[in-house]
């Protein structure tokens, strides 16, 4: 693939700083790929592209918008039934979660693509909003920390089992929504989904950070902490902003996710239409 073609979801929330990071990260990602990032307001959009980003905002806003935009279903489909790369931030990371509490039903939509529950707002208000510097041992240079922005964040509550009747149990919650079932149907999407959610990253527990900022030494061990980047096949989702910070390393990273994906997916469907020809 000489061309991939990265949507950044532009219906609320923080699109334009998606957009400017990844074009500061594709300068440095692995030739011969040429990039193409682009605004997604409409389902035509939504088609041209190879992988797609959900920024941060309002994440009830944002399914609202995409529900009378018709863009909820073609995004259910994008990022469940066929598969395709996608990376959910803050807000992004509610939508793209089977099942959210702390949630009215009938107030928001989920997209759904990682079996997890997430806790909205997990942090607190917008007053309550922090900065901390972050280990992410999946990025290259990880020895230097991540400052991650946290905003009315929220976390991964529970990895959810990748089963069928999960959803029916979940919706059983109170204040619970979960996100309506797809069925992979083509070979490509197959190749393209797991089982297992990978947990990517966490943050110390809030009592940990209380006690380090006054100097005095913790058992990380026993400090569990919040799950705040995880990532099933394609799809991947952080509670905070990369997109508000000038750090462009996680951007680099999803895109070269972006581009072993986007071979990949080439490389099945031409097998599978070899194959369909003898």
């Amino acid at each position: 693939m000489s061309k991939i073609t990265v949507g950044v979801l532009a219906l609320q929330g923080a699109f334009y700083e998606h957009l400017q990071l990844l074009q500061k990260a594709a300068v440095s990602a692995p030739p011969p790929t040429q990039w193409e990032f682009i605004e997604v307001r409409t389902k035509a959009q939504l088609d041209a592209c190879d992988a797609l980003i959900l920024p941060g905002g309002e994440s009830t806003t944002i399914s609202l918008v995409a529900a009378r935009s018709e863009l909820l279903e073609p995004l259910r489909d994008f990022v469940k039934l066929h598969r395709k790369p996608t990376w959910g931030t803050c807000a992004g990371l509610i939508l793209l979660a089977e099942s959210a509490n702390r949630t009215k039903k009938g107030g928001q939509e989920l997209i759904g693509g990682i079996d997890v529950r997430v806790n909205r707002n997990h942090f607190g208000r917008q007053a309550e909003s922090f900065q901390a510097p972050l280990d992410l041992p999946f990025l290259e240079q990880a020895d230097s920390p991540f400052n991650g922005v946290f905003i009315r964040a929220p976390v991964v509550e529970k990895i959810l089992p990748h089963q069928i009747g999960i959803q029916v149990e979940e919706n059983q919650r109170e204040e619970t929504v979960v996100a309506p079932s797809r069925e992979v149907i083509d070979v490509a999407a197959q190749r393209a989904t797991e089982d297992d959610v990978q947990i990517l990253a966490k943050l110390p527990g809030r009592a940990a950070r209380l006690i380090a900022k006054e100097g005095v030494n913790i058992d990380a061990e026993k400090e569990t902490g919040d799950i705040i980047a995880v990532k099933q096949g394609n799809v991947f989702g952080t509670s905070f902003h990369p997109e508000l910070t000038n750090d462009p390393r996680i951007h680099l990273w999803w895109l070269r996710q972006v581009q072993d994906a986007v071979q990949t997916r080439h490389n099945v469907v031409v097998r599978s239409q070899v194959g369909s020809s003898n």
